[in-house]
């Protein structure tokens, strides 16, 4: 009878200890945990120039939507807009202007032979093409259905207000 109360006090303090010591134990830094202090740390590089523009001031140029497809904003941050071009439901595409300041994505545009609307543009893999305009902002179309072309993704560059974008300081 001593010997079952032993157990029923020992057992639940052995559990509590082991808890206590797997709990306290140090763990490594995930590989996403280490990124991010890395990326965070006082004299690291930022992803975007402190001057780049808004990416509040980027949506009035984008295209509204017309017959066939609905314009949806997707995304908006510091130097970057994208949205959404959706048809029947279904995303077909996606639209994004950047501000290319202090990074180094314009220099694809340096030697291209390609022009849309008059701007140098350049293929991204099988689904994108972009334009840079007025040295500074990349406007790209994304294909996210096979549906939509390279033909679509060229016409549907010309449908930003590219004539508003080069007014932008």
């Amino acid at each position: 009878m001593v010997l079952a109360r032993w157990r029923q006090i020992l057992a639940p303090v052995l559990l509590s200890v082991l808890l206590l010591v797997t709990a306290c134990s140090p763990q490594a830094p995930s590989r996403f945990e280490q990124t991010q202090v890395e990326t965070t740390q006082k004299g690291a590089p930022s992803a975007v120039a402190t001057d780049a523009t808004q990416g509040g001031a980027f949506n009035q140029f984008f295209p509204k939507s017309v017959s066939g497809y609905e314009i949806v904003p997707a995304q908006e941050k510091k130097g970057f807009a994208e949205y959404k071009v959706n048809q029947g439901g279904k995303n077909v595409a996606m639209l994004a202007i950047s501000d290319t300041t202090g990074t180094p994505a314009a220099e694809k545009f340096r030697n291209s032979t390609m022009k849309i609307a008059g701007y140098p543009a350049v293929e991204q893999g099988q689904n994108g093409t972009a334009i840079l305009v007025n040295d500074r902002y990349q406007v790209k179309v994304l294909s996210r259905d096979p549906s939509f072309t390279k033909e679509n993704r060229a016409e549907w560059l010309t449908k930003f207000d590219l004539n508003g974008l080069t007014k932008l300081s």
